[in-house]
């Protein structure tokens, strides 16, 4: 019974969008790949709704729309960010469906995203998801070895205190 008291918290974060997962490491591009942002996983998208996480609370929407940042109830932050070199369409192709302090849940809807658009205009539709406090969080992260991501029920990151 107190096994149960004292039970480690476990922060469970689901695929935002649908497709293959892949490791961090394996984005074309050093700031995520060198994990300088932050610990991840990424995900190559197969269709453009993008959801919600966790159960959490909208800190950060990038104003050209690519990127979206999540505190979850336990204080990790995780930033979806959609594609490689995307700020540099200004938004276009991009449609976001909340607000910065706006509450969410589990699976709902944050964006939209043309991902044919994307891929014609962008570098990449790969879409790193990183915990961006994971330098200095007392956590311990797991991540999935799971293949193929479904949006809002695969679970590709645990998050526990160590």
């Amino acid at each position: 019974m107190l096994g149960k008291l004292f039970k480690k918290a476990k922060l469970e974060i689901f695929t935002p969008v649908n497709g293959v997962i892949v490791p961090i490491e394996e984005v074309p591009d050093p700031v995520f790949s060198q994990k300088m942002m932050g610990e991840g996983i990424a995900i190559i998208p197969s269709q453009g709704n993008v959801v919600s996480p966790v159960e959490g609370e909208i800190i950060q929407i990038a104003p050209t729309k690519h990127a979206v940042g999540i505190l979850a109830k336990d204080g990790t932050e995780i930033l979806i960010h959609v594609g490689l070199e995307t700020v540099a369409l200004k938004g276009e192709g991009f449609t976001v469906h909340v607000e910065v302090g706006e509450k969410v849940s589990a699976g709902q809807l944050l964006m939209n995203v043309d991902l044919e658009y994307i891929q014609t205009h962008a570098k990449s539709i790969i879409t790193p998801i990183v915990i961006t406090n994971s330098q200095t969080s007392d956590k311990s992260l797991t991540f999935t070895r799971e293949k193929e991501a479904v949006a809002g029920q695969t679970v590709v990151i645990s998050a526990s205190q160590k």
